[in-house]
């Protein structure tokens, strides 16, 4: 081009001016325009790679938000009627567990052996495989192995989420956050407080009576120690609730999923324990 205002000064053309101008925005090519170049890590690449965590991470907490975890009961080891249950993305490590070889004299190997060696593949991977095609159908050992993996560990999630609804079928229990929810629901429509599982207990009516030793064999399994229910119903406040004769006639013949006592205890044991639960009115 030239410079200043004299005609004799010499002309310099940059560029070529065969190539004409294009009409609108000119978009620069990208990295696929030159062949054995890559798109920079920093920032480029790490940008991006920031980005889409930033999305999951929001979309992972409006799931939380929208969906809390369920809460039950505090832990009560003498609760046998329990079924414990880890969060759903652990359900395939629990259910792998069950298994021989893996399990019991062999649980060190399930619990720390073979998560090692997982997570060892998974750190090696880089190093073992550098090839530079990354369209996962040219990877065949690849994505075999990431495809046996989430096929695995679907597996083994849905086997140990049908084995807990079976034993939930077969005991006739409900869930402890179900019940909690509904407890909580029925406060609110009286108009009460949501009760508090944390809050000390009634204490016994009459704790010396000797059908309280005849319940604590029998009874504390379903209904917890301290009669404030378990996988069976509350006892304390059943004297406000049923008459003797009901509360005999439940021992005696069962209700839901409570086993009749006909047979296990004698007459007046159940009398007894009928007598004193009525007196129980916390």
């Amino acid at each position: 081009m030239a410079h200043g205002h004299k005609s004799n000064e010499k002309v310099v053309y940059v560029g070529d001016s065969r190539v004409k101008k294009g009409a609108g925005i000119q978009t620069p090519p990208d990295y696929t325009s030159f062949p054995g170049k890559s798109e920079a890590f920093i920032p480029n690449f790490l940008l991006k790679e920031w980005m889409v965590g930033c999305v999951v991470l929001v979309g992972f907490l409006a799931w939380t938000i929208a969906e809390p975890a369920p809460l039950g009961y505090p832990a009560d080891p003498t609760n046998t009627a329990f079924i414990p249950m880890p969060d759903w993305y652990f359900l395939f490590l629990y259910q792998f567990l069950k298994y021989p070889y893996v399990s019991q004299d062999y649980v060190l190997l399930g619990t720390m052996g073979i998560p090692a060696i997982m997570f060892g593949a998974l750190f090696l991977a880089p190093f073992l495989d550098t090839g530079k095609e990354r369209r996962f159908y040219r990877r065949p050992i690849a994505s075999s192995l990431m495809i046996l993996s989430l096929a695995a560990c679907t597996y083994l999630t849905v086997v140990s989420w049908d084995h807990y609804q079976h034993m939930l079928d077969q005991n006739g229990q409900t869930p402890e956050h179900h019940v909690r929810a509904e407890k909580a629901k029925e406060a609110i429509e009286r108009g009460e407080p949501r009760p508090n599982p944390l809050k000390k207990a009634a204490a016994f009516i009459e704790p010396d009576d000797p059908a309280v030793a005849i319940i604590q064999a029998q009874c504390i399994g379903c209904h917890a120690a301290d009669l404030n229910g378990g996988a069976g119903p509350a006892l304390l406040g059943i004297g406000n609730r049923l008459s003797k004769e009901e509360i005999a006639d439940t021992i005696t013949n069962g209700r839901n999923a409570m086993p009749a006592y006909n047979g296990q205890l004698s007459t007046e044991e159940i009398d007894s324990i009928a007598s004193w639960l009525t007196k129980q009115t916390q």
